[in-house]
């Protein structure tokens, strides 16, 4: 778990006093009264400059000396002299040894993302696979997020995709379930991955328990790296039917081990020196840098992902990396090995933090002969591909915003274009989507959709929709402008082109929107479809000018014509999602005080939420877990709303 404030120390802020300092003052000076009542102790500070803005957060073993090493401007570099030229005041938490101030930091720098830290960006989620340890039959599938399921994890994979592959081939190696429990405990015949050779129905009793139980040790005992014992013994069983004529079950064998060969024979390098280990690479040109991070487990390559943090372009390759690591394994487990490409000024303090955290000792290696470096080498050039591609990229992204502000006539290229859509079937379920388009592409982390909640919202009514839509888009963002949103640091990020979905109508009803509330200015243009829905005939609507077309072939116009279907496509994903939870949705859903558990009891003993609506008092009270009180709220709740 990230550590915080609370279970590590108290907070302390540092402000001059009327009679010694202005808080108006900013730099050695401010940090030198500062420095009188710091202890000699380690902890965590932040630097904060006049307007309240978040400047840098550090960690220290000593307070006092590495605060007192800002007092003069000398021998610094000149981000680091601008910070403290900018800082006007001082935060402290205290902790009980150097490496929780390590963890503290980096949950810090990673939730309040300061300006003059490096930051890691991107930073999603990884997914695992999950052998399920809660129902007789266990089940295969994936996870993201906290373990709060009983069962066994293996991970992390690099991509989703890569997780859905190895599941795929693994339902054909060892036919494991992959539906959910409600599904399993209401069938009453085979699926059709039993039919394909995807499941062997435990469900239906095409299997028995026990049976079923050994197919989930095997798989369990292949991710844990012990393929030899499952595939010899998989070959030994396809040998002996094959011997015994029983040629159907020998091919059945015989896909099973086919499958499993093709898992490791998909997963590229594997090690033959450790069994599990993250690899980190950062190469670093034109002021960026990339992290390229190869994660194995099992003994088995299970993917790759680049990261490219944010940092000034004075900061090293391996100052950098020392940052991004303690940041990358705030929220995750390490593994028992972490090797990188370059030496770092914390490796000692970063292993020690990584330990007091885990089970078992992690180790943090810069590798110089063998295999592990072969690895490191291999992932380095992996960084340096991508970095490249990234700066491709970016040039060419750079060139289609400068275009962007022609066409629009902006006065400088759009650092950031909020698309805005919506979504629904003849008006049920309603949802609008805001997509958002950076310098560096799609920004999908800031993604966000709204299901429509006025009441007086009269089904089907587009431009009452989007009204709504910006109204709270924008009321939160001068909310958070007047420093009402309850996140220190963080500063609201308006667009800098706001694009609606939409003809001259849509475009006037969000344009009045913004007008009342104040925000007027901000530049809008709405796209039309072309003539039947015609790609490429798009017509583009801006208040004071006639609206206009874009040349045909001009790059600006595929442009825009990708964010518009982008947000078309979140807008739909959305709707589509909240119309599926509505089908879904179970009366008992709204009764109060019925969770997860008594839902189910109730379903198991009537068979229907609509037999549970018409049941007596008395039957209520039969059922497990449901007292005299509970049974007379379910009974109220369905009667009370019987015409």
């Amino acid at each position: 778990m990230p550590l915080s404030e609370k279970n590590s120390g108290q907070l302390t802020s540092a402000t001059p006093n009327k009679g010694t300092a202005s808080v108006r003052e900013t730099g050695p000076k401010v940090i030198a009264h500062i420095l009188k009542n710091l202890p000699s102790r380690p902890g965590v500070y932040r630097m904060i400059d006049r307007d309240g803005e978040l400047l840098y957060v550090g960690k220290a073993r000593n307070l006092k000396k590495r605060v007192q090493s800002y007092v003069r401007m000398a021998g610094h570099t000149h981000r680091i002299s601008r910070m403290i030229a900018s800082t006007a005041t001082m935060e402290f938490v205290i902790t009980g040894t150097e490496a929780e101030a390590l963890l503290l930091e980096a949950n810090l720098i990673k939730r309040l993302q300061p300006r003059f830290n490096v930051f890691m960006r991107d930073d999603k989620s990884f997914p695992y696979i999950l052998l399920a340890g809660d129902r007789e039959a266990p089940q295969i599938l994936k996870h993201r997020g906290a373990r709060k399921r009983k069962g066994y994890y293996f991970g992390p994979f690099a991509s989703a995709g890569a997780v859905n592959r190895t599941i795929n081939t693994l339902q054909r190696a060892f036919l494991l379930r992959s539906c959910s429990d409600p599904y399993y405990e209401n069938r009453s015949r085979p699926c059709l991955l039993y039919q394909i050779k995807r499941c062997s129905a435990p469900c239906t009793g095409e299997i028995s328990l026990r049976d079923y139980g050994v197919l989930v040790e095997n798989a369990r005992a292949f991710l844990k790296g012990k393929s030899g014992p499952v595939k010899a013994e998989l070959n030994e069983r396809m040998e002996k039917a094959s011997s015994e004529l029983e040629f159907e079950l020998a091919a059945t064998y015989r896909d099973r081990l086919a499958a499993l060969s093709h898992i490791q024979a998909h997963q590229g390098i594997n090690p033959q020196t450790f069994s599990e280990a993250d690899v980190f690479a950062a190469y670093s040109d034109a002021g960026q840098t990339c992290v390229q991070v190869f994660f194995f487990r099992t003994g088995q390559n299970w993917g790759n992902r680049a990261y490219f943090p944010r940092a000034d372009k004075s900061v090293s390759t391996p100052d950098v990396l020392d940052a991004f690591i303690a940041q990358f394994y705030d929220d995750k487990p390490a593994p028992k090995l972490v090797l990188l490409s370059h030496p770092i000024t914390g490796r000692a303090l970063l292993a020690d933090a990584l330990t007091s955290r885990s089970e078992g000792k992690i180790t943090v290696a810069v590798p110089q002969r063998g295999e592990k470096r072969g690895l490191v080498v291999h992932a380095l050039a992996n960084a340096r591909e991508a970095l490249g591609r990234r700066l491709a990229e970016s040039a060419s992204q750079r060139n289609l915003l400068e275009g962007v502000a022609r066409v629009f006539e902006l006065d400088e290229p759009p650092q950031r274009i909020e698309i805005y859509d919506n979504s629904h079937i003849h008006g049920s379920n309603p949802v609008g989507a805001m997509v958002v388009a950076t310098e560096e592409g799609f920004a999908k982390n800031q993604y966000r959709k709204f299901n429509m909640k006025s009441e007086e919202l009269t089904p089907g009514d587009d431009y009452a929709m989007m009204r709504e839509m910006l109204m709270r888009r924008f009321s939160r963002l001068l909310k958070e402008a007047d420093g009402d949103s309850g996140a220190p640091g963080e500063a609201p990020i308006w667009p800098d082109l706001v694009l609606i979905d939409g003809g001259a109508g849509q475009l006037s009803a969000a344009r009045a929107t913004l007008n009342e509330l104040g925000v007027g200015d901000i530049p809008m243009a709405g796209i039309a479809k072309g003539p039947e829905r015609n790609a490429g005939r798009e017509r583009f609507h801006m208040t004071g000018r006639p609206s206009f077309l874009l040349e045909p072939r001009d790059p600006v116009l595929y442009y825009v014509q990708r964010l518009r279907d982008e947000a078309h496509r979140f807008a739909i994903g959305s709707h589509r999602a909240r119309r599926k939870k509505a089908i879904t949705a179970s009366p008992l859903d709204g009764v109060p005080g019925i969770g997860p558990s008594r839902k189910r009891a109730l379903l198991s003993h009537f068979g229907s939420a609509k037999a549970v609506s018409r049941a007596g008092l008395t039957d209520l009270q039969s059922v497990e877990g449901i007292s005299a009180h509970m049974a007379q709220t379910i009974y109220d709740y369905f009667h009370e709303q019987m015409p």
